[in-house]
C-alpha cells in the first residue's frame, strides 16, 4: 500500500525496488535464448551456412532451404529473399514472411572503404550481367547490391568475387558490416590520415572470425581522415575520426553509438587519441564489448546506442579501457569540423600527387552491370586503375592526368553519369524501395528519379547546397531524419479518398556543427503524385525568406508552420 494510504496508528514499510528485467547481456550472465533470432544464433553460428549454400542448397534449389537459414543465417553472406513482385505496400506489416518472399535473392557485396581496382568493378560488373539481370546499385554505406540472383549461381558468384578479392562475407547480419572510409583516402590534399591501412587491418584480423559472427545486431564501422567527414562519423555504431594533437601527431578521435531507424542517436565521442596501431585493437574492444553488454533481450534495443544511451560515454570508456584494452587511452582534441563543406567529392579535384579525381552521380545510385562495364572501361582508357564507391550513391574515379578531364568527364556524360550536376542530382538520395525491400511500403528509386527531373526543369538555378533522402519505410537506410529535406514512405488518403503511396516530411536534419534531427510537423505529408510541387513550393519560399548566409536547415528550424507546408 502507498505511504499516502496509509491507516493511522500503523507502521508502514517501504516497497521493496522492482527488480529490473536482464537485458539479455552476457556478460552479466543472460546466456539463455531470449527471442527467435538469438535462439537462431546460439543453434548454429551464422558463418557456417556457407558449406551449405555450397554443397546443398545450391544444387537442391530453393525449395531445399532450411527456413531457419534462408531468414537467417543467409545473411552472415549478404542474402536476402527480395519482395515477391506484385505485394502491395499495404500488406508488408501484414503478410508472414513466406509470404513476402521471392524465390529470388539480393545480394550485398562489401567493398571496404569503397575501393576498388579495374578488375574488381568489372567482375561486379559482370556477374551483374550474367547472373543479377544488369541490376547494381550503389548503397549508401559503399556497397553494391544485385537483385535476381539464384541460389544456385550463389558459389560461382562467390568464386568470381574472391578471385579478385572481394567478398559478402558479413554484408548483412548481426555482425560487423562493410567498414566504411572516404573514398580519396591517400590522395586527398588536405586529409588529416590515410585510414586505408587501417581499415584493411581490421578486415583481416576481424571480419568472419567465430569472436564477433554473434553480435546482438548489426555493427556498422566508419574511419576516415577526411576534413570533409564524408563517411558520416555521427551515426555509426563505431567511428575512428582523424585529427591532430597539440604535438603534430595524427590518430583518431572515437565515437560510439550512432545509429537512425525509428530511434535515431547520434554517436557519442569518447574523447580518446588513438595511434593509427592502436586501430585494430580499440575497434575489437568495442565489438567485444557490444557483443557482451549489448541487449540482447529484444531485437528493438539491441544496437549499441541503446546502451551508450544508459551507460553514458563515461562509463563506456571506462569498461572498454579496464575489461577489453587492459591500459587507459589519452585524451585527444576534437575532430574539425565546417559547416560550410559538402560532404561529398563530387566533381573535378587535384590530388596531392598533382593528378586529379573525378565524382560523378549516377541517379539515387542505380546502375546496372552494363554501365559498370562501361565505367571500368573508361577509367582503363583514361589511365587510372581505381575506382571508388562513396557514401552518397556516387563513384569517383582516381588518377586523371590534367590534361584527360575534358575527355574523361565527356565520357562518363555520355553514359549518363554527370560529373558537374544539378544540386538536385548530386544531393538526392533512395533506399531500395518497395520493387524489391520486404520492408518497404511505398516506391522509392523511380520516385526519386522522377523528382529530380521535375525539380531541374522548375529551379534550374537553384544552387542550396540541399539534401532529398527518400526512403520506403521508416528505418531509414536513406538516412531521411539528417537530410534536409527527409521523406519517409507511408501510405495515405488522397483528396479523393483513394489509398495511394505518400510520405511523411521531415525538415532541417543535419550532420557537422549543424547537427539534428529534422523536424516533424503534425500532419505534414505529401502523395508520391503531389510530391514535386510540395518540394517546389517549400524550396521558393526557402529562397524567398532566407536571410544571407542562412542555410535550408536554420531557415527550416525558424520558419512558421504554415511556410514549410
Amino acid at each position: 500500500m502507498p505511504p499516502s494510504s496509509a491507516q493511522p496508528g500503523k507502521a508502514t514499510t517501504a516497497a521493496a525496488p522492482r527488480r529490473r528485467r536482464g537485458e539479455g547481456q552476457w556478460a552479466l550472465g543472460y546466456r539463455e535464448p531470449l527471442n527467435k533470432n538469438e535462439e537462431n544464433k546460439k543453434n548454429d553460428d551464422g558463418l557456417n551456412v556457407r558449406d551449405r549454400i555450397i554443397n546443398v542448397y545450391s544444387k537442391g534449389g530453393f525449395d531445399s532451404i532450411d527456413p531457419a537459414d534462408l531468414r537467417g543465417r543467409f545473411r552472415w553472406f549478404g542474402l536476402y529473399t527480395q519482395r515477391a513482385p506484385g505485394i502491395d505496400g499495404g500488406k508488408t506489416a501484414v503478410l508472414e514472411p513466406e509470404e513476402l518472399d521471392d524465390r529470388y535473392f539480393m545480394l550485398r557485396v562489401r567493398i571496404d572503404g569503397g575501393q576498388l581496382s579495374v578488375a574488381q568493378l568489372r567482375a561486379i560488373a559482370e556477374i551483374s550481367r550474367d547472373h543479377g539481370r544488369d541490376t547494381a546499385d550503389i548503397t549508401d554505406r559503399q556497397n553494391v547490391q544485385y537483385h535476381w540472383i539464384r541460389v544456385e549461381d550463389v558459389p560461382a558468384i562467390w568464386e568470381k568475387l574472391e578471385s579478385v578479392g572481394l567478398s559478402t562475407t558479413e554484408a548483412c547480419g548481426d555482425t560487423p558490416r562493410v567498414i566504411m572510409g572516404c573514398p580519396v583516402a591517400g590522395v586527398a590534399e588536405d586529409e588529416v590520415l590515410d585510414p586505408s591501412e587501417q581499415i584493411r587491418q581490421i578486415y583481416d584480423e576481424h571480419i568472419g572470425s567465430p569472436e564477433f559472427s554473434n553480435l546482438p545486431r548489426k555493427f556498422k564501422t566508419s574511419l576516415s581522415g577526411c576534413t570533409v567527414h564524408c563517411v558520416n562519423h555521427e551515426i555509426n555504431d563505431v567511428a575512428f575520426v582523424g585529427v591532430r594533437n597539440e604535438a603534430g601527431e595524427t590518430g583518431y578521435d572515437l565515437f560510439v553509438g550512432g545509429g537512425l531507424a525509428t530511434n535515431p542517436m547520434f554517436a557519442k565521442r569518447l574523447g580518446t587519441f588513438l595511434r593509427p596501431d592502436q586501430v585494430s585493437e580499440v575497434w575489437a574492444g568495442v565489438a567485444g564489448l557490444f557483443r557482451d553488454y549489448g541487449y540482447r533481450r529484444l531485437r528493438t534495443r539491441a544496437r549499441i546506442k541503446f546502451l551508450i544511451k544508459d551507460w553514458g560515454a563515461e562509463k563506456f570508456r571506462e569498461v572498454l579501457e579496464k575489461e577489453y584494452l587492459g591500459y587507459e587511452l589519452p585524451d585527444g582534441p576534437e575532430p574539425i569540423l565546417d559547416p560550410g563543406v559538402r560532404r561529398d567529392h563530387v566533381g573535378v579535384h587535384r590530388q596531392n600527387d598533382g593528378r586529379f579525381y573525378v565524382g560523378f552521380a549516377p541517379k539515387v545510385g542505380r546502375v546496372s552491370g552494363t554501365s559498370l562495364l562501361r565505367v571500368a572501361e573508361i577509367a582503363e582508357e583514361h589511365g587510372s586503375d581505381r575506382v571508388r564507391t562513396t557514401p552518397d550513391q556516387k563513384l569517383i574515379i582516381l588518377d586523371v592526368e590534367e590534361e584527360r578531364i575534358a575527355s574523361i568527364s565527356a565520357a562518363l556524360e555520355s553514359e549518363g553519369f554527370e560529373v558537374d550536376p544539378s544540386v538536385f542530382r548530386r544531393q538526392t538520395m533512395a533506399c531500395t524501395g518497395i520493387q524489391f525491400c520486404k520492408l518497404a511500403i511505398v516506391e522509392t528509386k523511380d520516385r526519386a528519379s522522377t523528382l529530380i527531373d521535375e525539380l531541374e526543369k522548375r529551379l534550374p538555378d537553384f544552387e542550396e547546397p540541399i539534401s532529398i533522402n527518400v526512403n520506403g519505410c521508416p528505418n531509414s537506410c536513406a538516412r531521411v531524419q539528417v537530410a534536409d529535406i527527409g521523406l519517409k514512405g507511408q501510405l495515405m488518403l488522397n483528396e479523393r479518398g483513394e489509398q495511394v503511396e505518400g510520405y511523411q516530411i521531415h525538415l532541417g536534419g543535419g550532420m557537422g556543427l549543424t547537427q539534428a534531427f529534422g523536424k516533424k510537423i503534425r500532419g505534414l505529408k505529401s502523395t508520391a503524385d503531389d510530391l514535386p510541387d510540395y518540394v517546389e513550393r517549400v524550396l521558393r519560399r526557402f529562397q524567398t525568406q532566407k536571410e544571407d548566409g542562412e542555410n535550408f536547415a536554420a531557415w527550416a528550424a525558424r520558419a512558421d508552420d504554415a511556410d514549410l507546408k
